[in-house]
């Protein structure tokens, strides 16, 4: 099994903030966060949650699903294949 690749130094490093990192430790806990959980989260407004979410997909470290709206949500890149093959989410760090 590989070492986890998204500790809270290497997000830092990837020049997150605060909040992306929390989302991210966030998503690794629960296996997913919707808008409205990050904006509880980070006591925050719908307009920097979806910045700040932009930011982590964009950078590639989770994975929109969905496309608008109450069903969407986010996971972490890479766990719809690592469901797939059957493994847990302890062993998504696929980097």
């Amino acid at each position: 099994m590989r070492k986890d690749y998204y500790t809270e130094e290497r997000l830092k490093e990837m020049g997150l903030n605060d909040r992306q990192i929390k989302a991210v430790m966030y998503v690794k806990e629960n296996g997913r966060i919707t808008n409205k959980e990050y904006q509880e989260l980070n006591n925050i407004k719908k307009r920097q949650t979806s910045e700040d979410l932009a930011v982590l997909e964009n950078k590639g470290i989770l994975e929109k699903i969905g496309t608008t709206g109450k069903g969407t949500y986010y996971i972490l890149t890479g766990i719809k294949w690592a469901k797939w093959l059957g493994t847990s989410f302890n062993i998504l760090y696929l980097y």
